[in-house]
């Protein structure tokens, strides 16, 4: 069996991820365990499948912390683009996920499909050299890179959601529904 390209394995993952992502985020949805699992799980089936090693050489963990940084950041912005707030007639926590929230997503996912499709076509010689300056393995590091920033992002979302439920459910100021219902 051959491997597969760094191409198709960022689009597959990334895919899967912004996927799931939506589809469970978006517009109006209620806070469930399993809703924040679902993502959790995703990423961790992601990882099994395409993490191959753990590179350490040089500069490989250095490059793979800035990944996870990354993706904390990153989940920070998605998590305050998910407003999370009680309904009216149900008492259940929901959230609403817009335009800002998919954009998100949609720009980071793009993002790696974009720099895997470059690093086997467009700047192939170029990230090599970057690699030998900058002591990084090689391809692993970088796959490495982009799945564990897509974990840190997800797992930071799951993090900020928890947070919004507690101060729901604990009676602090809660958010409003940001799309209220027209009344006649």
């Amino acid at each position: 069996m051959y491997p597969m390209s760094q191409f198709l394995s960022a689009l597959i993952a990334s895919g899967s991820i912004l996927t799931i992502i939506l589809a469970t985020d978006l517009g109006h949805r209620r806070i469930t365990t399993m809703r924040m699992l679902r993502s959790m799980i995703a990423v961790a089936v992601i990882i099994v499948i395409f993490v191959h090693s753990f590179p350490t050489q040089g500069n490989d963990l250095s490059l793979q912390l800035v990944g996870i940084g990354t993706g904390v950041i990153c989940g920070l912005i998605a998590g305050a683009l998910l407003p999370a707030y009680v309904h009216k007639s149900s008492g259940e926590l929901h959230t609403f996920g817009g335009i800002g929230y998919a954009l998100v997503w949609i720009v980071l996912s793009a993002g790696r499909v974009v720099f895997a499709y470059g690093a086997d076509n467009w700047f192939a010689e170029d990230l090599v050299r970057f690699s030998i300056d900058y002591r990084i393995s090689g391809p692993d590091t970088y796959a490495n890179t982009f799945v564990f920033m897509a974990l840190a992002m997800v797992l930071t979302r799951t993090a900020v959601l928890l947070t919004k439920m507690r101060k729901l459910r604990g009676g602090a100021a809660t958010d409003e529904d940001p799309l209220p219902a027209k009344t006649p």
